[in-house]
């Protein structure tokens, strides 16, 4: 902190977590008490997963945040490659930053 009158902004805090999704494609991350007064800024990512997976954020407070996984098998129709419907994806491990707003 310095000592000629200089504001200096406070760090913000910053938690991470690990977790592993459920049967249905669902991770749940639950906050250290008094961690955040808002919803945190939440970044995700998805770790050795193969295929195609997508993930989204489906609930985000101050005390918890919930990451949806969905794994997706790519499909070659006529000769070109498309996507298939995304199916949740169960066991995969997902990793997050929250950052206080």
């Amino acid at each position: 902190m310095s000592t000629a009158g200089d504001y200096e902004t406070p760090p913000r805090r910053i938690e991470r977590a690990t977790a592993v999704t459920n049967g249905s494609g669902n991770a749940v991350f639950t906050w250290p008490a008094g961690a955040f007064t808002a919803p945190p800024v939440v970044t995700v990512g998805l770790q050795g997963a193969s295929g195609f997976r997508s993930h989204s954020i489906t609930a985000n407070s101050a005390t918890s945040t919930t990451v949806n996984v969905l794994a997706a098998a790519g499909v070659t129709l006529l000769g070109i490659g498309v996507l298939a419907v995304g199916a949740p994806a169960a066991g995969v491990t997902v990793h997050v930053q929250a950052v206080a707003p």
